[in-house]
């Protein structure tokens, strides 16, 4: 059970969400010989990386968060670009990443939630916070689209967003292409250098556990937690840029996608029903989205999907290891945000760094009445 510094181990991962398929995909570069099981379709996937919205945002994030969370966040907006650049596709990489901000507004009646957001953002993140107050006429300038009932706003001009639903296929396509073993529509259980499969037991240099809420019969203290996003397509709106609407009662979104998709969601709901979307949920998402701008009002709905996110009991993410075996998990509503810092902790992990790269946070400890050994998918 060596480390992986000059010895190209076999490494066995188990979840082929965003962390299983950003991990496969490193180490393969390095070397590595790689097995990576999924419980189901890895050319479908039903992960949460999969329905998230795909925004990198380090300061829109921070006011619910703690001050790793941004640092962690800094960390993701200069590691993506960085990883877009290893794929040899370069039409795919130019429509992968973009890094144009992100804009906060509210309605008129609602100006004190944008005040709340500052102070929030102002004590997590202090005078490094990197945001801009615009006025009426800056919102029109930087979104010509939106409503111009929107008297005041926030940018954070640094942060960025990622096609998601491009991403996923496009490691899985460079997993393959490098040489690694995907298995797929199979439960595994895991130990500490052993996966077994229906097939029988596999040995490897290393087991690492990315199975999300796979992983839930481990971990007491893993809750899903409900997201819910309306897709819409129309040719009547641009955005250039992730726009959130502050409000009293949730914080709606809507991301920009190619072809003229947008994605519109909202805070977490903290229920683990996989169910669809209720009627309540999708009025008050199509309302919101109609109060942005007037133009959706047309907008085709394309799709209404749910997922569950992995959330340890702090919504902290957490990474644990013991001999020969690795778990990372509990990414929450940051996926994407925090994929970056905890795929290179866990490759320093694997090289025997010393003190890999944010350990004081991603080490805390979970209690060890939480954790099991053998772990049932």
């Amino acid at each position: 059970m060596g480390s992986t510094h000059n010895i190209h181990n076999h490494i066995g991962i188990a979840g082929a969400g965003l962390l299983g398929r950003l991990l496969a995909w490193q180490l393969l570069r390095r070397g590595h010989r790689v097995s990576l099981f999924e419980a189901g379709d890895l050319d479908r996937p039903r992960s949460a990386a999969w329905t998230a919205a795909g925004m990198v945002s380090p300061l829109s994030e921070a006011v619910v968060s703690e001050r790793p969370v941004y640092d962690m966040g800094l960390f993701a907006l200069s590691q993506w670009p960085a990883w877009i650049k290893q794929l040899p596709d370069t039409a795919t990489r130019e429509t992968l990443w973009q890094q144009k901000g992100s804009l906060v507004v509210a309605h008129p009646q609602d100006q004190t939630e944008l005040r709340q957001f500052e102070q929030e953002l102002q004590h997590v993140v202090g005078n490094e916070a990197d945001y801009q107050w615009l006025d009426q006429r800056g919102i029109q300038q930087l979104e010509p689209d939106l409503n111009t009932a929107f008297q005041q706003g926030l940018v954070m001009a640094q942060e960025g967003h990622l096609d998601n639903r491009r991403l996923l296929p496009t490691l899985l396509g460079e997993i393959r292409r490098l040489g690694g073993h995907c298995h797929s529509h199979g439960a595994v259980e895991l130990a500490p250098g052993k996966i077994t499969t229906e097939e029988g037991k596999e040995t490897f240099d290393w087991v690492i556990d990315c199975r999300g809420l796979g992983a839930k019969p481990g971990h007491a203290s893993l809750r899903g937690v409900r997201g819910e996003v309306l897709h819409v397509q129309t040719d009547e709106v641009k955005l250039s840029r992730p726009v959130r609407l502050m409000h009293p009662r949730y914080q709606l979104y809507i991301v920009p996608k190619p072809e003229h998709h947008f994605v519109i969601g909202a805070t977490q709901i903290e229920s683990e029903d996989r169910s669809p979307m209720s009627l309540q949920s999708s009025l008050e998402l199509g309302s919101a989205l109609y109060t942005l701008s007037p133009a959706f009002a047309e907008a085709r709905i394309l799709e209404q999907d749910v997922n569950l996110r992995p959330a340890f009991m702090d919504n902290n993410p957490h990474v644990v290891q013991t001999e020969g075996m690795i778990s990372a998990n509990g990414l929450f509503r940051h996926g994407y945000l925090l994929a970056p810092a905890v795929v290179e902790h866990v490759l320093a992990r694997l090289e025997g760094a010393s003190e890999p790269p944010f350990s004081e946070f991603l080490n805390r400890s979970i209690p060890e009445e939480e954790t099991e050994a053998v772990c049932p998918q």
